[in-house]
């Protein structure tokens, strides 16, 4: 059986872990949170192991939390994201920061306990049932290729917006045969009339809400960590000692192979409502949602 791995990013989540930070509020009907319905999800599309990337400090909380409960129905492994993981001749310098490095550097902790093909995801974003199904056929039947080729699992736009407030999306162009040409950052998209708009400078610029947007959803292969490898090493030797958050960060890292010609990424389309805690007031919609996905019998009223 063709093998995958689920890798959720999970060391963003802070030191408030446990204290009602947002993301790790109850949302199911048996106190269950989104990684949950996403690691079931995955588990159901074909994903045989999870990784949960996560700071040391959080693990106990972690563990009690989501850890123990899942071990129990998937093989699961841990990576540590620390701050000071850093290549030795750089340790010194930055010994004043306190943040991590961002998502390029969540991916390379997990360079040795990954070996298959895997997909990465938010631990606090619902990417629905397609998403992974997608994943999985893309990253168990897809041959090596002279170029490499990772894919990412586009939504809708209409898909991700928020009753609530303004939200930031990397709208894609995609060229003729489903292959990813940019990632625009755009800002402050709003609900606006029928449709979406970005909001700039008291002005509304209606923008197409039938647009792939990308939620930070990747399919990757295991030689892709000696990309990571090599550019965070560049990446720490270009910062300021000074300037401590900045980030390596996965779309940048991807954007830049792209630009560069060194990667091509196929766009897989999820039509499924995404959803996530942007704005506090999201948490009462996120249970509405997925009370209506049990009542419609997406998912069971208990899990696991």
């Amino acid at each position: 059986m063709s093998k995958a791995t689920l890798v959720v990013m999970a060391a963003g989540i802070g030191s408030r872990f446990g204290g009602g930070i947002k993301q790790l509020e109850p949302v199911g009907p048996n106190g269950e949170i989104i990684m949950d319905y996403s690691i079931y999800d995955a588990m159901e599309a074909g994903f045989d192991k999870v990784v949960f990337v996560i700071r040391k400090d959080l693990e106990k909380d972690f563990k009690e939390v989501i850890g123990n409960r899942i071990e129990k129905v998937v093989d699961v492994a841990y990576a540590y994201q620390e701050v000071d993981d850093i290549p030795e001749a750089y340790k010194e310098t930055f010994k004043a920061r306190t943040k991590p490095w961002g998502t390029g550097q969540a991916i390379l902790c997990c360079k040795d306990v990954v070996d298959a093909p895997f997909l990465v995801i938010n631990a606090d974003d619902y990417y629905g049932k397609q998403a992974f199904a997608e994943a999985f056929e893309y990253l168990t039947k897809t041959t090596d290729s002279e170029k490499r080729e990772i894919c990412m699992v586009s939504f809708v736009l209409k898909n991700t917006l928020s009753d609530n407030g303004a939200v930031t999306r990397g709208v894609c162009k995609v060229d003729e045969n489903g292959y990813l040409s940019e990632i625009v950052e755009t800002q402050n998209i709003e609900k606006y009339n029928e449709g979406a708009a970005v909001h700039q400078d008291n002005e509304y610029k209606v923008i197409d809400i039938e647009s792939p947007v990308s939620m930070n959803m990747w399919g990757l292969k295991p030689d892709f960590f000696e990309i990571l490898e090599q550019g965070f090493e560049d990446f720490v030797k270009g910062t300021e000692p000074e300037n401590l958050k900045a980030e390596y960060l996965l779309p940048t890292i991807i954007g830049d192979l792209l630009k560069e010609n060194e990667l091509s990424v196929k766009v897989l389309v999820s039509k499924d409502k995404w959803f996530g805690v942007t704005y506090k007031e999201d948490k009462e919609s996120v249970v509405g949602e997925l009370k209506a996905l049990i009542e419609a019998g997406v998912y069971p009223e208990k899990l696991f």
